[in-house]
């Protein structure tokens, strides 16, 4: 019986795929250092579980397919202590970041309509627009300025009749670039006077370490009918395995259609909902010390990965990724020694190779993605390994 063309042309997670060597090379004693993966080792807030333990009805139920009340307006509190200003009737509680991204998706396009994307970007964009037909648009960027594009004129030529919209995660993955005001009010403006939709990904909002203020493209009143806002408790608040996330928008048709799809699916966890409500809930201190020990991470891990001689690489300036090119003609064959052949003292070290995150074939063979997610011993060594890894891969 044959599967559908659809499916079967999707590609794996160029992230993780390559888990049966890691997972075969563990099982033989050898330690792995993660860095290939955005998991972050904070400790979730302990509000969380206290409010699914405390969680005391009879029978389990259906929530409301827009989300639990208490939990859509713990979102909109958080939004407005960022001058963004949300109704009830403009949130929608998903089940995390992805589903939010797949709804949008759903809602805007038809087969053949474009999405103009930065690249390399974060890998499920391509699957989340290739289900509904659309295209790809790819804005290319490289290492040596930094994985820069919010250039207006290099946005304008990406833009044809059958553009619906221009996606960014800001701060991005896989890059770290961050977004100025004035980047931000461009790209608004392109929306403006092209009649596009902005997908906002800003999942990683608060990581942006050489910003004094809290940025989103919800702040943008002149283009609120053309922002689709997307947002995650996974990497705000270190809670990954709560899957819940939202989509907000102003844009009435957006809201009523979106609303279709929630209903089929019915509703998110009732219990993780309880659990997010209370991460929106913290103080807005809540996230300094996070952002700090962040910020220390990402300089401990920029200083020792540009010290390896040969690696092109920019200091990122958000999220809690940073890409770079390494002196290697295929990153994801040097992967695959670094886990199956090489090791250092019984260890070795994971990082994700980026060919995957590009549309553009044959871009981004000798780059990789770094996650400084680890403690600063863990995130030392595992460059360590992968500087060592290098001076014996070239022999």
């Amino acid at each position: 019986m044959k599967l559908s063309d659809k499916i079967i042309s999707m590609e794996h997670s160029p992230v993780e795929k390559y888990y049966i060597y890691a997972n075969r090379v563990k099982s033989r004693g050898k330690k792995v250092y993660h860095l290939n993966i955005g998991q972050p080792d904070i400790k979730t807030p302990p509000e969380y579980m206290r409010a699914v333990r405390a969680y005391d009805d009879e029978v389990l139920r259906y929530t409301a397919s827009e989300g639990v009340t208490a939990t859509i307006d713990a979102v909109r509190h958080y939004y407005s202590r960022h001058n963004m200003d949300y109704s009830r009737s403009e949130i929608i509680i998903t089940n995390g970041g992805s589903e939010a991204l797949t709804f949008a998706f759903a809602c805007i396009l038809d087969p053949g309509d474009e999405v103009i994307i930065p690249e390399p970007f974060y890998a499920n964009y391509s699957i989340f627009t290739g289900l509904f037909g659309g295209k790809i648009v790819p804005v290319t960027t490289c290492p040596e300025n930094g994985y820069h594009y919010a250039d207006r004129d290099i946005l304008e030529k990406a833009i044809t009749p059958r553009t619906k919209a221009i996606c960014l995660c800001n701060p991005g993955n896989p890059t770290g670039t961050a977004l100025s005001r004035d980047e931000m009010r461009m790209i608004c403006d392109l929306a403006v006077k092209h009649d596009f939709f902005i997908v906002a990904d800003e999942v990683y909002r608060e990581f942006c370490y050489d910003a004094d203020e809290v940025l989103s493209f919800g702040q943008f009143r002149e283009a609120a009918d053309r922002i689709i806002l997307i947002d995650s408790v996974s990497k705000r608040f270190s809670a990954c395995g709560a899957r819940i996330g939202s989509i907000a928008t102003k844009n009435k048709d957006m809201y009523f259609n979106l609303m279709k799809l929630a209903q089929a699916r019915l509703c998110c966890s009732t219990l993780d909902q309880l659990g997010a409500t209370t991460l929106y809930e913290l103080p807005d201190n809540f996230f300094d010390e996070t952002k700090e020990e962040y910020r220390h991470r990402r300089d401990v891990a920029y200083d020792a990965i540009s010290s390896i001689k040969g690696v092109v690489c920019t200091k990122p300036r958000g999220a809690f990724y940073m890409t770079c090119r390494l002196p290697v003609e295929n990153a994801e064959d040097f992967l695959i020694w670094m886990l199956t052949e090489f090791e250092d003292n019984g260890e070795t070290a994971m990082f994700a190779p980026i060919e995957g995150f590009y549309a553009t074939p044959g871009l981004g063979k000798s780059e990789i993605r770094i996650a400084y997610v680890l403690n600063e011993k863990d995130l030392l060594r595992g460059i360590e390994l992968i500087k060592l890894g290098l001076e014996a891969y070239k022999k």
